[in-house]
């Protein structure tokens, strides 16, 4: 028998994306892979006080360890209340590829996991999907499925081009694996160059209208949008003026996330900005001190940006703050 996220303090998304849905906001999904970035999503997340859901992909659980996972999202809940709030906080697997992936994750105190059947044809997407809900839901763990295929590369996670979520699947798919969520695919791209946009092109909006189809069809039912990031553009200046190459980086609009999050869309992913300012202030603070070695002070600003970041997305792109 394994650790159960209750003992950690943790809590399911249930409760969240119906509050969510209910407000007219979105429940920021931050990725973090150490623990500069757990601290900042964490005092973010209480000076805004906004629910929160911890991201880790199967690429952060093989670098942080399980095991270590496990303490630092048990940790992360007493830093928040330490901090003096004591804000909802879920721990989900992103992008998990198999149903041994998710079955770990439930067993070793995740209260939340995505099963990413959305390469697979749609009758074998249907059946993992389902199997992995059979068996999370025996825990009270909720599951997220994906239909539609991202563009954009990030870790795992590769696919030329988008396929956008055809409405058409979405009550079928929803129906018959009992998923709690659906992710979908309307234009957002993983990684930091999620379009190819020439100079002074604009980067092609978001398909509302499907998400408005999907609504239409799935009532009241929690939607999730990967591949978010906007890819904030000082940063990628930042990158680029201290030794960085980063060329033609560009991101979704935050006033496109902004209206989505009023929307179905209840859960929105943000990976790449937070590797970008993360990035940046590191790059830009060891440029300028070549004589420093010690990695607190380097990292030190680096987190510092990473909660003003974060608190931005809370309160002008995602709508979620002070609603913990």
């Amino acid at each position: 028998m394994g650790i159960s996220y209750k003992e950690l303090g943790l809590v399911n998304t249930r409760e969240m994306f119906k509050k969510a849905m209910e407000g007219k906001y979105a429940i920021p999904a931050y990725n973090f892979n150490n623990l500069e970035q757990l601290q900042a999503i964490i005092q973010a997340c209480v000076e805004t006080r906004s629910p929160v859901i911890l991201q880790v992909s199967k690429g952060a659980r093989q670098y942080a360890n399980a095991t270590m996972l496990r303490y630092m999202a048990m940790g992360a809940v007493e830093y928040a209340k330490e901090l003096g709030y004591e804000i909802p906080i879920a721990l989900h697997l992103d992008h998990g590829d198999s149903f041994e992936l998710c079955k770990a994750c439930v067993d070793n105190g995740f209260s939340s996991v995505m099963i990413d059947g959305s390469h697979l044809p749609f009758e074998e997407n249907i059946e993992i999907t389902r199997k992995v809900v059979e068996y999370a839901h025996q825990f009270d763990v909720t599951v997220e499925g994906e239909l539609g295929v991202l563009a954009g590369i990030e870790e795992d996670v590769k696919a030329e081009k988008s396929h956008y979520t055809n409405p058409d699947e979405v009550e079928e798919f929803v129906e018959r694996t009992g998923v709690d969520s659906l992710a979908i695919s309307i234009g957002t791209s993983h990684g930091a160059y999620k379009f190819k946009v020439k100079p002074g092109e604009q980067v092609p909006p978001l398909r509302f209208d499907i998400l408005e189809e999907i609504e239409r069809r799935l009532p009241g039912f929690p939607i999730v949008l990967h591949g978010a990031s906007s890819v904030i553009p000082e940063y990628v200046e930042l990158i680029n003026k201290y030794g960085g190459n980063l060329e033609g980086a560009v991101g979704v609009p935050e006033d496109q996330l902004r209206k989505a999050a009023t929307s179905a869309v209840c859960k929105i992913n943000i990976d790449s900005d937070g590797r970008l300012a993360f990035t940046a202030k590191v790059r830009e603070f060891l440029w300028n001190n070549p004589k420093e070695f010690d990695p607190r002070k380097y990292l030190k600003p680096a987190r510092e940006e990473l909660v003003k970041m974060y608190k931005h997305k809370n309160i002008n792109v995602l709508g979620s703050a002070n609603k913990a």
